[in-house]
């Protein structure tokens, strides 16, 4: 039958699994979140009725509430993740002390932001609430930075070590050569999303003057890079 067909698809079985992970979930609203902050931003910049731009920003402001609260306690994996880089011994110093960093960035994040969760959402509203905020932001902009610095880093070691190797005659040339470059694909798309994050707090903070259509499709095309990362992997 048409419906069995369906129903026993791989790619509702695919589905299932991705939607099951709070990532899955997380990283679909997130693109839907920022692509309405675009579009609320356009909207706007077009003259289009205010109850259209209303709309696009009350799903902005709806699902940002709903990622908060579902970041609610992740900071305590990247107090972890942090403790757990700098207890590690087999990683390059330079990366180990950026990973740090990077945990320790997105931990104070989630800390100030999760304090700043029944504010948002009007359940107790307290006046440091703002200052939290902003807070907030720098720790992510911290992350991002050295998350930025680590894949810069990364992609700098690959193109040594490809040049190394192409002055080689290894037997296992082939194979390392495939690697290295699924590698620097993957950091390379891990960069770019890293760039298009950092938008957010820093206009958030002032240090650049983005606006919401910039900032709108910059947290879009990081949401889709990361999408396809999770999507992938429950395959």
């Amino acid at each position: 039958m048409v419906a069995d067909a369906v129903i026993y698809h791989p790619a509702v079985s695919h589905f299932n699994k991705f939607v099951a992970t709070t990532v899955g979930r997380d990283k679909t609203l997130r693109t839907i979140q920022y692509f309405s902050r675009f579009l609320a931003w356009y909207t706007y910049r077009t003259n289009s009725p205010a109850t259209t731009v209303a709309i696009f920003d009350g799903v902005k402001k709806n699902f940002g509430s709903v990622r908060k609260a579902m970041r609610l306690g992740k900071f305590v994996e990247h107090f972890k993740a942090a403790a757990l880089a700098a207890d590690s011994k087999s990683i390059d110093p330079v990366l180990k002390y950026l990973a740090v960093g990077r945990q320790l960035g997105y931990a104070f994040y989630l800390s100030f932001d999760a304090l700043t969760y029944f504010d948002s959402v009007g359940i107790w509203k307290f006046e440091g609430a703002a200052r939290l905020q902003k807070e907030a932001y720098r720790a992510w902009f911290a992350g991002l930075l050295c998350n930025v610095l680590a894949g810069v880093y990364t992609l700098y070691n690959m193109q040594v070590a490809a040049k190394k190797q192409a002055d080689s005659v290894d037997a296992e040339k082939a194979v390392e050569s495939k690697r290295l470059e699924k590698e620097r694909t993957a950091t390379q798309l891990q960069l770019v999303s890293d760039l298009c994050d950092i938008t957010v707090p820093s206009s958030a903070l002032g240090y650049a003057n983005f606006d919401d259509g910039i900032v709108g499709l910059a947290g879009t095309t990081s949401s889709l890079i990361a999408l396809r990362a999770v999507w992938a992997k429950t395959a």
